[in-house]
């Protein structure tokens, strides 16, 4: 296995590595530091950030959303490649992958949308609707995922003819949005930066295989570049120092996205380009590495789309009948039960993945794409 950058449509290993770890960091996010409060109107969920003093900087590095649509754009691009080699028209490839993503989406929404109806018809329980916009939540991200497939044309076409300037242009254009919005008031401009910023992270995977030639100096560079550009941002005290959303700022960084998150994935690509080489020679060596991270890829979709359906049902189960008390905000007890947090929804979830889920999981093969 090269630990050099890959040609033509072979699989590179760190994008599956990536791919793999940037998933795992989501859903454990979501279960380890989702805060449960329950309101009049039902359950609101809330996180540590905004009630310890410089958490919020953990999220440069944990928010891997940008990291994921980068890898993302390297895997299109590769899949793409292998595709048209075969005769696949661009049209018929794109609508391929999104209706591969869009179908169980759609069956996961219908069925609590279904279900939460049900269960208001039968009986009267408040906060049944705020409970199912809360676990159909993070199909926000595969919809962003979904648009970006669909500007996959729009955007190799771009990239063909004009490179880096793309990028250039994205960022330059997400910058004046955010000047309309703070500056000016025009509050709207900002829903435009959800193509924009998204769009500009999904762009420059097309860049991967260069900026792993590039080698570690442009790797640096990045990583510096990113991360000063950040500070300074956050510095200004105009954006919040969280890279996610936090109950009682003034607005979240990631919906819609600002600028801070254009500088965001211009550190963690430099980070890890850094890295690379690192975690290829421990994908060769240990078996353990290998096979963790084929587990994790073979059922990347079903484990997003069921991570928030396994973490209510604990929930539920810890509240109702282990008697877990709710909390408002985090005391040491809370962080003890932190990996608690962690194997309880795990435990629910893995038996609702592999009932419900085989139908959506892949087993990957050498000669497919990245993006297989």
């Amino acid at each position: 296995m090269s630990t050099g950058a890959s040609t033509g449509a072979e699989r590179d290993p760190f994008v599956d590595f990536v791919r793999a770890f940037s998933l795992l960091v989501v859903v454990a996010w979501h279960w380890v530091f989702t805060i449960i409060i329950w309101r009049d109107d039902g359950p609101h969920a809330t996180n540590p950030i905004g009630f310890t003093k410089g958490l919020f900087v953990a999220t440069w590095l944990l928010q891997v959303l940008p990291l994921f649509f980068f890898v993302g754009g390297f895997a299109h691009q590769q899949a793409w490649a292998a595709q048209q080699a075969s005769g696949t028209r661009l049209g018929t490839f794109v609508w391929k992958r999104i209706s591969a993503l869009a179908r169980p989406a759609l069956a996961l929404f219908g069925a609590w949308w279904a279900l939460g109806a049900l269960v208001v018809s039968l009986y009267d329980l408040d906060g049944v609707g705020r409970t199912v916009q809360l676990i159909v939540s993070p199909l926000w991200f595969l919809a962003v995922y979904l648009l970006l497939i669909a500007l996959f044309p729009l955007a190799h076409r771009l990239h063909q003819r004009f490179g880096i300037l793309v990028v250039v242009w994205a960022a330059a254009i997400a910058a004046l949005v955010d000047v309309g919005r703070f500056a000016h008031g025009y509050e709207g401009l900002a829903w435009v930066n959800m193509v924009v910023v998204w769009g500009l992270c999904h762009q420059l995977g097309f860049f991967y295989r260069q900026l792993v030639d590039a080698g570690r100096r442009v790797a640096w560079a990045l990583t510096w570049s990113g991360l000063f550009a950040l500070v300074a941002l956050v510095g200004t005290r105009l954006y919040p120092g969280s890279m996610v959303g936090v109950p009682g700022e003034r607005f979240s960084n990631m919906a819609p996205p600002t600028v801070c998150i254009v500088a965001l994935v211009f550190f963690q690509i430099g980070v890890v380009l850094l890295v690379r080489d690192a975690v290829l020679e421990r994908l060769r060596t240990r078996a353990r590495w290998q096979g963790a991270q084929t587990v994790v890829n073979r059922f990347a979709l079903p484990i997003y789309l069921f991570h928030s359906t396994g973490m209510a049902i604990w929930w539920a189960f810890s509240h109702e009948v282990l008697g877990t008390r709710a909390v408002r905000e985090p005391d040491l007890r809370w962080w003890l039960t932190r990996p608690t947090a962690f194997i309880g929804p795990l435990v629910v979830t893995l038996p609702i993945i592999l009932v419900l889920g085989r139908r959506w999981t892949k087993r990957p093969t050498p000669e497919r794409s990245a993006a297989a």
